[in-house]
């Protein structure tokens, strides 16, 4: 069991409704960033007023008691009452148990948009108020020339490791893992996580534009949405690339909603997605056959499972039950995790862990970390970019490689400045 850092400190919240237009995106300041955005509508935020840091199995877990207890002791004042209003944290969790850190942050500044109305959150831990300047900010630098990129792994390494899966799993070890690349990008100057939301969210708006403590990306797989009772996850398994161009699009869907090996695939996530839902909700909504998600780089196989919560699970609690999918990780989970953790030889970090926010009421909304990089601390001209492909009988190595590629465009498109 891995310790954390416990802090509790005693927070006075006060939502209210704001008459803003301004793009949530275009509020942020150059400091202490967090997002979750889609469609222009979302949670923006900065400043910390709070911020707890753990690892381990217990990481959810402890998660939750400290937010508890942060939300049992805040005075609040919240005329909004909508979810993503009150006592708000920003969250990102770790993959794996061992090694990374999970962090949640708790901004002194929110601004929450949802169905056109806009409101404004103030947290702080004494009387005086933080400074609030609402008027759209600069527009971030550019970070310039990238160099090449560095892969953790080279590519024949990776494709190697791909191989011994597909073998393994026709020896009927397993039936689905996921393996995941990485990818180190130098640029010329320092990192803005603004200029990467904004170019995300510009070439993904269908997408969750998020940003946690350095972590940043645009999600299309939203892990759980808790809404009162109502819950929500979108499952994503099966993927081919776009091709708008060529006017290929049409016929690479038809393909990818006949594909064998994908079908499958997407039927490991949706079954494991529905399988953890099932023990908190009911009358569960699971389609037959799943629809075409189309973005910018790729196409997914996408389905949308809903249900009628029947407990008082929060919202994390949920993505805690939900961690990792099929999606993410493999199928059985148990043999899908070890064998990750075997022949991998990559730390994931925060990258595929649940990331979003949540309320004191227990709402909130959690994607799984993809489409993202996370920024280095110390070297704010570095990010690693990360990939992941699910692997089944029918993958082929070589295929799997170019869907990474593929992946990997969102976030190198991101780091340009064209």
């Amino acid at each position: 069991m891995s310790g954390s850092r416990l802090v509790e400190p005693r927070l006075r919240v006060n939502s209210f409704p704001i008459d803003e237009s301004a793009e949530l995106l275009s509020l942020l300041p150059s400091h202490d960033a967090v997002s979750w955005v889609r469609e222009g509508e979302g949670l923006v935020g900065w400043g910390e007023a709070a911020r707890y840091e753990v690892s381990g199995t217990e990481r959810f877990s402890r998660a939750t008691r400290w937010w508890s207890r942060v939300c049992a002791t805040a005075q609040v004042s919240d005329s909004v009452m909508q979810p993503g209003s009150g006592p708000v944290a920003f969250s990102s969790f770790a993959f794996d148990s061992q090694p990374g850190n999970s962090v949640l942050v708790v901004p002194k500044v929110i601004v929450g948009r949802r169905d056109g109305k806009t409101w404004l959150t103030v947290i702080s831990t004494t009387d005086e108020l933080p400074e609030i300047s609402l008027a759209p900010t600069e527009v971030p630098p550019t970070p310039g020339r990238v160099s090449s990129d560095v892969a953790g792994r080279q590519i024949g390494q990776w494709k190697a490791t791909v191989t011994q899966a597909i073998a393994r799993i026709n020896a009927g070890e397993l039936d689905k893992v996921v393996l995941a690349r990485d990818v180190v990008a130098t640029t010329e100057g320092p990192l803005d996580p603004r200029h990467l939301l904004n170019r995300l969210a510009g070439a993904f708006p269908e997408c969750w534009a998020f940003c946690v403590d350095g972590l940043v990306g645009a999600t299309p797989e939203l892990l759980v949405r808790r809404q009162g009772d109502q819950v929500t996850s979108r499952v994503l398994a099966g993927t081919v690339r776009s091709d708008e161009d060529s006017g290929e699009d049409g016929r690479l869907a038809d393909e990818l909603r006949e594909s064998g090996k994908n079908l499958e695939e997407h039927s490991y996530a949706v079954t494991s997605v529905a399988a953890a839902l099932s023990t908190h909700c009911t009358d569960l909504i699971v389609p037959i056959r799943p629809s075409v998600l189309r973005l910018a780089n790729v196409q997914h196989l996408a389905t949308d499972v809903s249900g009628l919560l029947v407990d008082d699970t929060p919202a994390l609690a949920l993505a805690a039950s939900l961690h990792p999918t099929a999606a993410v990780c493999g199928t059985p989970t148990e043999r899908a995790f070890a064998m990750i953790r075997q022949i991998e030889q990559l730390d994931r970090g925060r990258y595929a862990g649940p990331v979003g926010w949540m309320d004191a009421n227990g709402d909130g909304e959690f994607g799984i970390a993809l489409r993202c990089g996370e920024i280095e601390p110390a070297t704010p001209n570095r990010i690693r970019l990360f990939a992941g492909c699910g692997i089944v009988a029918g993958s082929n190595p070589g295929s799997e490689v170019e869907e990474s590629e593929a992946k990997l465009l969102a976030m190198r498109h991101a780091l340009s400045s064209d």
